[in-house]
């Protein structure tokens, strides 16, 4: 089913029937993907006296309560309200859905003893571009990202000039799948994140970023229609399930 969106006055034709998601679904498994240094997230019945929410163990419907962190379990969208002292919420951060997108691909480069994602690099991979949305896979791609435990290893980042450099082309959603756009431990100076938001001088409470995507080998680089679907919790960040649409005019 083919459609035509309009998106800042440009109309860009879809086929709605050819979504690319790029979230990570939650489980209450050790391969749920993991980070921050939590168990694995749980989902299980409703015990009230003798009666459990579940169907298999007598009851008429199945009854659960989940218990995870969007940030340390999946695919999660956050808000300038993750790193500030003013309470900011990401179900009133965005007011429309559907951004042009970029995807890029890089392998990140080795600085000491870590990886990291250069400005230089973002230069070179976008060639002028200045999209609405950035979306950053990490090479080399392997499927185990999907349940990778990431808790002390030092995973790639992005350097904070590159989030910078994404602020001022007008970046405003971020994408990665990672963990963190940050480095692992850094002592909180939270670089990257304070560098894309323009954290404390002039916050964007319009940007986001979200963390812990996938995206499959066989989706090309280049531009894309994004719907960044995101739950509706009152809190700094909330399990998201962005997807990619390909531009077909």
């Amino acid at each position: 089913m083919k459609a035509t969106i309009k998106i800042k006055e440009h109309l860009y034709t879809v086929n709605l029937s050819n979504p690319i998601d790029i979230s990570i679904a939650l489980r209450a498994s050790e391969k749920n993907p993991e980070a921050w240094y939590l168990s694995p997230p749980t989902i299980k019945p409703v015990v009230l006296d003798n009666w459990v929410g579940s169907v298999q163990e007598g009851a008429s419907v199945n009854f659960n309560t989940i218990t995870f962190n969007p940030h340390a379990h999946g695919t999660h969208t956050e808000c300038v309200g993750h790193i500030s002292k003013e309470f900011h919420a990401i179900s009133k951060t965005l007011d429309r859905f559907f951004f042009v997108a970029e995807l890029i691909s890089v392998a990140p480069e080795l600085k000491g003893e870590d990886e990291v994602i250069s400005e230089k690099q973002i230069k070179a991979l976008l060639k002028n571009k200045k999209p609405e949305a950035l979306i950053i896979r990490t090479l080399p791609n392997t499927k185990d990202k999907k349940q990778r435990q990431y808790s002390h290893t030092n995973w790639p980042y992005l350097d904070h000039k590159a989030a910078q450099f994404l602020r001022e082309i007008g970046v405003e959603h971020l994408l990665i799948d990672l963990p963190s756009v940050d480095k692992e431990k850094d002592d909180g100076a939270l670089l990257a994140h304070k560098a894309f938001w323009d954290y404390p001088k002039n916050p964007r409470l319009n940007a986001t970023i979200t963390e812990f995507i996938y995206v499959r080998n066989r989706v090309k680089d280049g531009s894309f229609i994004l719907n960044l679907q995101v739950a509706r919790f009152n809190n700094d960040a909330a399990p998201s399930r962005p997807v990619l649409y390909e531009i077909e005019s």
